[in-house]
């Protein structure tokens, strides 16, 4: 029988992430859930919620990676949302690709060490603010419930000497942003419907260029 907390990872499958998945990132979950009584990992309003509202919302942007990419950089990492996600789905498809965690939190930090040292995953954790980096060269930069668009291209330009994506989420207002953005940025974009909201979709910028 399977298990009825797994059953709800269904809905990833048609992006490729296997069954065998399906209980590592529940156990990560888990962790969170367990830890968050003593950091703040995520809003103790949506631990009920968090099986679909943080690791099934993580995990739908493993449909926008190049499997050709090598290194991935989580701008702001938090509790592992979603570097943590997207690293556990990439060992279970037997990949090379490293991710690098920025998280500034000196506990949350300590979380994700903990948890990529648990899971032995492909990734390196820097507490430190990117902000404060420079001369940064990855293929792939990915943010969740981190800063609004305007400042993370703006922080891609600055900080990064080279990459080739940005995923990340937009929510209802998305037009606006969009619109807003391209008046001051050139850029092309691909977008995919997320999920887990109706009001929220997942963005994949290339190409950035400041007007």
């Amino acid at each position: 029988m399977i298990d009825s907390n797994i059953i709800e990872y269904s809905k990833l499958e048609p992006l490729n992430v296997s069954r065998e998945t399906f209980p590592e990132l529940e156990e990560f979950r888990s962790l969170i859930l367990e830890r968050n009584k003593d950091i703040n990992l995520i809003s103790s309003k949506s631990e009920l919620i968090s099986r679909e509202r943080h690791i099934i919302d993580s995990a739908q942007i493993i449909d926008f990676i190049d499997i050709n990419d090598k290194l991935c950089i989580d701008i702001g990492s938090g509790s592992g949302l979603p570097g943590i996600v997207l690293a556990i789905i990439m060992k279970h498809r037997k990949s090379d690709m490293e991710f690098h965690l920025y998280e500034k939190s000196y506990h949350k930090s300590n979380f994700l060490k903990e948890v990529s040292k648990k899971f032995s995953l492909k990734t390196k954790i820097f507490q430190k603010d990117i902000f404060e980096e420079k001369n940064l060269k990855t293929d792939l930069i990915v943010a969740r419930a981190f800063k609004p668009l305007p400042i993370i291209l703006q922080l891609a330009d600055k900080n990064f000497k080279k990459f080739k994506n940005i995923i990340l989420y937009l929510g209802r207002n998305r037009k606006e942003i969009l619109k807003e953005s391209i008046m001051k940025w050139q850029f092309k974009y691909e977008e995919k419907k997320s999920l887990t909201s109706e009001d929220s979709i997942l963005i994949k910028i290339s190409n950035l260029k400041k007007i």
